[in-house]
């Protein structure tokens, strides 16, 4: 696979200048396609691969957007963006109607490829789940807009009693012919669209689509595990196709709520837990909320605020079938806002030992804060004098 070092300039692949305006492109691109097309080159695959890139060129130095991008970062300002072509058929039909339907069909054969049927349009729905259903996977009715046949017309078009007709443009054949010089180009009939049939007398529930919007149920199964903007793919629950094509996708959108207690982060969920002064002090066995149900943690004597405790696999599955995460527990201390008679009495003699007994960290902090604001030796001469 070639890296987007090996690659060539696409500007040296159609042999123009970078300043070439989009109609010397267009022009340039022809001449390569014409020079390159495997029908004028059988056997020859150097040939189909300069066909290829000349198309891959044209695609990208023809679009103003892509253009700019590929002109200030080069192949790397295309990632994910330029298209793919793998084989002829795809360039006749990126470039089908651009260059006219067959650019290529009446110069090289008599237009003997036949026209493609395209696959319907993908669309999309949106579910939004609890987070205790992302959880255990759970299975959801999911409804959304798609075109069905019309039962009136049965999917011609035409009104009931008549039926399509032949395209007198065309003859038929959904193609007509251009003479430009030399060369003779077979476009996409404007009057059929390629059908090679019209509707004289268009059905009125559709008005001659063939087509009518239609609510469609599914139900959709959810693996367990799902986050936010994970998509599941109802194949072939898309648009129909307009001309005999397999339908596209419907493809559904997760959302999945926030929860009241737990933060997910990733496959791991985090719970704030609020403790009080005694138990971070003196330790404590805790109950702690779960997914599955109450669970109980035991915190340390000496526990600070802030620390982490981890519950292994308490957390959430993973949909592709690795390891579940863990349950995270920030403990945070929980001070009192307002205090009884007796809880204050209490503090106020635990203060008073406090201030006897000076624990190292503060009496590091209490030495460091006494030297920060202590006069050095030359600030105290310089008082003296």
């Amino acid at each position: 696979m070639a890296t987007m070092a090996d690659k060539a300039d696409y500007y040296e692949v159609l042999g123009v200048s970078r300043t070439a305006s989009a109609k010397e492109i267009a022009a340039a691109y022809r001449k390569k396609a014409i020079k390159y097309h495997p029908d004028s080159n059988p056997g020859d695959q150097n040939a189909t691969q300069k066909f290829k890139q000349a198309a891959e060129a044209y695609e990208v130095l023809s679009d103003a957007e892509k253009r700019a991008r590929y002109d200030r970062y080069g192949h790397a300002g295309l990632e994910g963006s330029a298209t793919q072509f793998h084989d002829v058929e795809d360039i006749l039909e990126a470039f089908g109607d651009m260059f006219g339907g067959g650019i290529f069909g009446d110069f090289f054969g008599g237009g003997r490829r036949g026209r493609r049927a395209h696959r319907g349009q993908d669309i999309r729905c949106d579910v939004t789940l609890d987070l205790e259903e992302a959880a255990r996977g759970t299975a959801k009715t999911v409804e959304f807009q798609r075109s069905r046949v019309c039962p009136q017309c049965e999917g011609s078009g035409a009104a009931p009693g008549s039926s399509r007709e032949t395209c007198r443009r065309c003859g038929g054949h959904g193609q007509v012919v251009q003479a430009a010089g030399i060369l003779r180009v077979q476009t996409t009939c404007p009057t059929c669209r390629g059908a090679g049939t019209v509707v004289a007398q268009p059905c009125q529930a559709c008005r001659g689509s063939g087509f009518v919007a239609g609510t469609v149920k599914r139900e959709i199964r959810i693996p367990a595990g799902v986050d936010n903007g994970v998509r599941l793919r109802l194949t072939g629950e898309g648009e129909p196709s307009p001309d005999g094509g397999p339908p596209g996708d419907c493809y559904c959108f997760i959302h999945v709520r926030e929860h009241a207690l737990f933060h997910r982060d990733g496959s791991h969920l985090v719970l704030q837990l609020p403790i009080a002064y005694s138990q971070a002090a003196l330790g404590a066995t805790i109950p702690v909320p779960t997914l599955d149900g109450m669970d109980e943690l035991t915190v340390p004597a000496g526990t600070q605020s802030g620390e982490v405790f981890r519950l292994r696999k308490r957390g959430m599955p993973d949909p592709n079938g690795g390891p579940r995460g863990d349950l995270l527990v920030q403990t945070f201390i929980e001070v009192p806002k307002k205090l009884s008679a007796s809880q204050e009495t209490l503090l106020r003699q635990l203060a008073e030992l406090e201030r006897a007994d000076v624990t190292p960290h503060r009496r590091s902090f209490l030495d460091k804060l006494r030297d920060y604001f202590a006069p050095t030796e030359d600030q105290s001469g310089e008082d003296q004098a």
